[in-house]
């Protein structure tokens, strides 16, 4: 009995310490979509969302296909830099509509504003807590 009560408490403080990790890492990531000046920064918190692919959206528009790269960059810089973390996957790149790069629990995504409004997240994924974050500007 006290094993399985131990591994019970073992596999909550793993889900705990994921959960943590996985706020800080969406955080750092909104640091480097600040440093670019993206705009309309959201956060959104998947944990409660049933079936949710990743703990964290953070979602951001950017003016240009250079500001889009730049964002992008930005993102993979600033995350490696402070968190020693490289994305596991990033798409997009080549299109200049919407980057992608995938952390596992939380996925960075960089739109080009009509794509944005067009895939619509926010609205797709309506269940999570939506942060926005004010720009920088």
């Amino acid at each position: 009995m006290q094993i399985v009560q131990f591994k019970i408490v073992i596999s909550l403080m793993a889900k705990k310490r994921k959960s943590n990790n996985s706020e800080k890492l969406a955080q750092t990531i909104v640091k480097g979509m600040q440093e670019k000046k993206a705009v309309d920064i959201v956060m959104m918190d998947l944990r409660q969302v049933k079936n949710a692919v990743a703990d964290f959206f953070v979602v951001c528009s950017g003016n240009s296909d250079k500001q889009l790269d730049a964002i992008a960059d930005s993102i993979d810089e600033v995350v490696l830099k402070d968190l020693k973390e490289n994305p596991w996957h990033m798409e997009g790149k080549n299109t200049k509509e919407w980057v992608l790069l995938d952390y596992i629990n939380v996925v960075a995504h960089v739109f080009r504003k009509d794509k944005r409004e067009f895939y619509a997240l926010e609205k797709l994924w309506g269940d999570a807590d939506i942060t926005e974050i004010e720009d920088s500007n």
